[in-house]
């Protein structure tokens, strides 16, 4: 589920905190680091845990709807079908995410008004009352009309602010809970602890963590490279995220020999685009253009595998 680009933003964050707070220590950051990658992995489910309880007010729907006194005939073949379905059921009935469920409290984290007005707003649509119209409905027609609900669910404002309530990393890691959500209900229906499967792996959360702790021992040596390349810049004026990412992209230049240099320049570019000023993407492209070669000149450059610098 996370990627590396996700995983090196939450090390600059944590590099950017560790620089402002001098009573922080690399095993303060480093456990906050864990608790980062836990809190992505989280999300997904809570997304997961919405999804099925806007779903679930189908049954509310379906009620009030036999109780009209005059019913139209959409309110008499309504059902509460987008609940009461195979693939919706193996998820609402899946024992350990619902254990999982309980024990993060999500329970307590949504608001029941929000979900109302979600699932009234979805409702009201096109493509769930065409999906309410058809008489065969099969596992195909549920999946995508649960993923139809998944799209309209993050459209809602509401949703949003009820999310960034509980975690502030949502704007880093939403497009990758979006694409695991989306992994996981065209999966369904499947059995067991299904979900552990979208945790992040060992290898994409040891990179991270190698990142976090190289960049920090080596800090000095990083600082010291890069001043001669500013030429006419001067190192304390610059932004310090800046400061920040050229050191990152030194040491995956000089201490992963399985990560291309190339990968690490370009990752570094598109992270300034979106974490520091309009100008520094071509400044971060610039210097760590320099700084390969003169790395690469000295020898200080070792990569490994095909087609990578050696």
């Amino acid at each position: 589920m996370l990627s590396r680009r996700s995983v090196r933003i939450k090390v600059m964050q944590l590099l950017f905190a560790l620089g402002r707070d001098e009573k922080l220590s690399l095993d303060a950051v480093s456990k906050r680091y864990n608790e980062l990658i836990d809190h992505s992995f989280e999300m997904t489910l809570f997304n997961l845990y919405i999804l099925i309880k806007v779903a679930e007010k189908s049954e509310d729907d379906q009620v009030k709807r036999n109780s009209k006194h005059l019913p139209s005939e959409y309110d008499k073949q309504f059902s509460a079908i987008l609940y009461h379905n195979e693939i919706t059921t193996n998820l609402a009935e899946n024992e350990n995410l619902e254990k999982f469920f309980k024990t993060h409290e999500f329970e307590e984290k949504i608001d029941e008004d929000i979900i109302s007005k979600i699932y009234k707003e979805f409702s009201n649509t096109d493509i769930y009352k065409d999906y309410i119209a058809l008489k065969d409905k099969d596992a195909t027609a549920h999946t995508a009309l649960l993923l139809e609900l998944s799209k309209s669910i993050r459209k809602n404002e509401h949703f949003t602010e009820m999310v960034e309530d509980y975690y502030t990393n949502w704007f880093d890691d939403s497009s990758l809970v979006i694409g695991s959500l989306k992994k996981i209900i065209k999966a369904l229906p499947l059995q067991g602890k299904f979900y552990r499967q979208y945790y992040p792996d060992d290898e994409t959360v040891a990179f991270g963590k190698e990142l976090l702790h190289r960049t920090v021992l080596e800090d000095s040596d990083f600082h010291d490279l890069i001043e001669p390349a500013l030429k006419n810049w001067d190192s304390e004026r610059l932004a310090i995220i800046d400061m920040i990412l050229l050191k990152m992209a030194l040491c995956e230049f000089t201490g992963f020999p399985t990560v291309p240099t190339k990968v690490s320049l370009n990752e570094y570019v598109e992270v300034a685009k979106m974490y520091s000023t309009p100008k520094s993407k071509d400044f971060i492209n610039g210097i760590l253009d320099r700084l390969m070669k003169q790395l690469e000149a000295d020898g200080k450059i070792k990569k490994e595998g095909r087609g990578l610098i050696s």
